[in-house]
């Protein structure tokens, strides 16, 4: 018999989702596992397998649509099988990991719909036939979805039936219409361009920084003078074992070695008390077309150059396909973010929210410096440190600034 299958929560607090890619069509024949799409969330691309085996014999979102958790993606039955046929199936639930699926159990009630009149309908009713489209129409129009009789296809509320609701509702109010969308404003054109994937989730990573921590920057400059003469030997012997090595590598190791003396620079505030993390999982920002993701090298601190070298590079070329696991991106307690490649040199840079502290580094540049009473040429990077000053004064971020400009200045015990 049919069997919906439902949207499930792929990570942690995810609630939506955008639908990158259908790797199958209705009609096909699936197994047990079979990717069915890839969806866009949280900053990474998931593939969604089938939770069993059988034919697609509907498709409930098209490509670039948003789709809620809970929300059916798919149907699945038998080849041929009329939709609308009784299902013997209970549907079933995420059990915490992108394969595997638990059905419900007995007594398990879906989330009460608001009865009164105008309430909006919950994405979780999974008892309503409607598009997102017609759900948004819904939402807009402040209407009860619950209480439409479809006359669409198969019971399917049309935005014309919700439209109907609205006017017999409030006969004697104008009818609302969804707002246009204008092409130009008082000055000229402008473009509409949806906040959804990265985007959105980096505007709402940001947005609960700010408003959750008190934030102060401090800027320094390093001489890595000594440092690029360092990495320039290195480099050629990384080459050979295929490995490309950057500055990136050297700036971990300094930065963990200067948290292992201010261990409060690793930490986040929940509710009235410091959690000090003792683990060392360092956040690298990574650019991508689409946006900033923070993939995390767990365990930073037990690696050596190269392979920290390796994995800054794996994570950026999946970062190109975005095919990054969640949970790389997860499990933080420092992050770095290097300016300094795209050719930037100071900026501020905000914390990834709930970790309380960030570095920035900027464009390594030929300065005239004065070293010993003279004028001479040294490679210097500017540096940003962004901290929560809730947890950590000024004086403790210069002091902690102070310990990763001498590693860097003198990087001997950096190379292993």
């Amino acid at each position: 018999m049919a069997y919906e299958f439902k949207f499930p929560d792929v990570g942690e607090g995810i609630t939506e989702g955008t639908i990158v890619k259908w790797k199958v069509k209705e009609g096909d024949n699936v197994e047990a596992d079979q990717i069915l799409a890839e969806v866009e969330t949280d900053k990474a691309v998931v593939e969604v397998p089938s939770p069993k085996k059988g034919a697609i014999l509907k498709l409930s979102h098209r490509e670039g649509e948003t789709i809620n958790v809970g929300e059916v993606l798919a149907v699945i039955g038998e080849k041929g099988e009329k939709l609308g046929a009784k299902k013997e199936e209970k549907s079933a639930h995420y059990t915490g990991s992108v394969v595997g699926f638990l059905p419900e159990a007995e007594g398990e009630t879906k989330r009460n719909v608001q009865n009164n009149k105008n309430a909006v309908s919950r994405p979780e009713d999974s008892r309503i036939k409607a598009s997102p489209i017609v759900r948004k129409l819904a939402k807009i129009l402040n209407v009860d979805l619950s209480g439409i009789k479809g006359t669409g296809a198969n019971g399917i509320i049309t935005e014309e039936d919700v439209k109907k609701a609205v006017s017999g509702a409030k006969a004697e109010e104008k009818n609302p219409e969804p707002k246009k969308i204008k092409k130009y404003d008082f000055f000229g054109y402008v473009d509409h361009v949806p906040l959804k994937g990265i985007r959105k989730i980096t505007a709402e990573k940001m947005s609960e920084a700010v408003k959750n921590t008190a934030l102060v920057t401090n800027h320094d400059h390093v001489d890595v003078t000594a440092l690029a003469e360092v990495r320039n030997k290195e480099k050629d012997k990384a080459a050979k074992q295929n490995v490309h090595l950057t500055y990136l590598p050297f700036i971990i190791k300094a930065t963990i070695e200067s948290i292992k003396k201010h261990p409060y620079v690793a930490s986040s505030v929940e509710e009235n008390e410091i959690i000090v993390k003792k683990y060392y999982n360092i956040g690298v920002a990574i650019d991508t077309p689409d946006g900033l993701i923070v993939p995390v090298i767990k365990g930073a601190d037990q690696k050596k150059l190269y392979d920290l070298a390796n994995e800054v590079n794996n994570f950026v070329e999946k970062g190109k396909t975005r095919k990054i696991d969640l949970m790389d991106l997860r499990g933080g307690v420092f992050t770095i973010t290097n300016i300094g490649v795209i050719g930037s040199t100071y900026f501020t840079p905000i914390v990834n929210y709930p970790e309380t502290c960030i570095l920035g580094t900027g464009r390594i540049e030929d300065k005239a410096v004065v070293r010993d009473g003279k004028i001479v040429i040294r490679k210097i990077m500017p540096i940003s440190f962004t901290y929560d000053h809730r947890v950590i004064d000024g004086a403790e971020a210069a002091r902690f600034m102070n310990d990763l400009r001498a590693l860097l200045e003198n990087p001997g015990s950096l190379v292993d």
